[in-house]
């Protein structure tokens, strides 16, 4: 099973970046990848149980994840696994780890994992799928970072 890790340091605190990922209302403010994102019904905020959708870009694909959180730590960790079946993927899963570092900044960790459908297309599809998600992964959290060092980031009064 194809797996990836990317970091990057962040130039906010664990819980702000935490928090800002994770608030769906905002999601689209910073994400490259996406253009809808959303907490389904009945589900108000991100949480352990809670089911979302993200629809990427029709540039990339387009592709509609829906995801359940299977982990949710604030300021820590979240996960979550893939509950659908979208074109070309038969299994997600991801988790996003931050770590707080001297000066207010942190370090953020995203791990995925995937399998490919359909199988006899896996070893043609999986390195190439592999090196795209490393490449839009990376985007994101630059973007990310970017948008939590400028003036259109105001941290949630939680």
């Amino acid at each position: 099973m194809p797996s990836g890790v990317v970091k990057e340091l962040m130039p906010a605190s664990a819980e702000e970046v935490f928090d800002l990922i994770h608030d769906y209302d905002r999601r689209l403010e910073w994400d490259t990848l996406l253009r809808e994102a959303y907490v389904e019904p009945p589900f108000e905020h991100a949480g352990v149980g809670t089911v979302t959708m993200c629809r990427g870009r029709w540039l990339i694909g387009g592709i509609s994840m829906q995801t359940v959180y299977v982990s949710f730590e604030r300021g820590k960790v979240a996960a979550v696994r893939l509950t659908n079946r979208p074109l070309l993927f038969e299994t997600f899963a991801a988790s996003i780890r931050h770590f707080d570092r001297d000066n207010g900044t942190s370090q953020v960790i995203y791990k995925f994992k995937f399998e490919v459908r359909p199988v006899i297309l896996k070893p043609l599809l999986e390195p190439l799928m592999l090196f795209f998600l490393k490449i839009e992964t990376r985007k994101r959290l630059v973007s990310l970072k970017d948008f939590l060092g400028s003036s259109r980031f105001r941290p949630k009064v939680i």
